[in-house]
């Protein structure tokens, strides 16, 4: 191949490379973007999530939660003139999931996690017992972060919500055994949500 045709074959390929890798951002730019502007996800059964924004281009959302490892539908809208969506679903059980909207292009985005709560009556326990072995293993400490509950496995995750705290822990202990009470909070668990005593809090898994 003579010298020059090999100059532009090359200068060719370089120019295709350039051009190729100079349009991939301009197609991820075209995919619609999400904007949240609100959104309410710590609420009690019966009661509606709402998360509100707006897409660069008018279609149909969907708000969704994470169950295992599908996303579920619980709301849909379809956008204004402006590109502006409400999105209110009610769940009437007690859960915590992730949340994200979803446009019809495929686009998402999570907007944080969604906690329905129910109430519960709780207490606190540590000062007296700190070094202690705890029911699901390890020792109980004045740091421990964590819940007593008589019936969920150990581990298990329990979301916590006190005086607009919210504090997602673990099972790891067993108790408490005073009739009408499901948690019992260690102290470090119970100083991070500002609760103190014995009486209502909002739980949820």
């Amino acid at each position: 191949m003579p010298r020059s045709t090999l100059r532009r074959s090359l200068l060719c390929a370089g120019a295709l490379c350039l051009t190729a890798s100079a349009t991939t951002p301009a197609l991820a730019d075209a995919a619609p973007q999400v904007g949240v502007s609100a959104k309410r996800l710590n609420i009690q059964t019966g009661s509606r999530a709402t998360v509100k924004g707006r897409l660069q281009a008018p279609g149909s959302v969907r708000l969704q939660i994470q169950r295992g490892h599908r996303w579920v539908t619980i709301d849909r809208d379809r956008t204004d003139a402006r590109g502006r969506y409400a999105l209110r679903g009610r769940l009437r059980q007690p859960t915590s999931a992730r949340a994200r909207v979803k446009t019809s292009s495929g686009a998402t985005r999570v907007v944080g996690r969604l906690n329905v709560y129910r109430r519960a009556l709780a207490s606190w326990y540590g000062p007296g017992l700190f070094g202690n072995k705890l029911g699901c293993g390890g020792t109980l400490t004045t740091g421990s972060i964590g819940v007593a509950n008589k019936h969920l496995p150990c581990g298990s995750k329990v979301t916590l919500r006190h005086r607009g705290r919210v504090l997602r822990v673990r099972v790891i202990d067993r108790g408490p055994y005073v009739g009408g009470r499901e948690y019992d909070l260690t102290a470090a668990t119970a100083r991070k949500l500002g609760f103190s005593g014995h009486g209502p809090i909002q739980a949820t898994r």
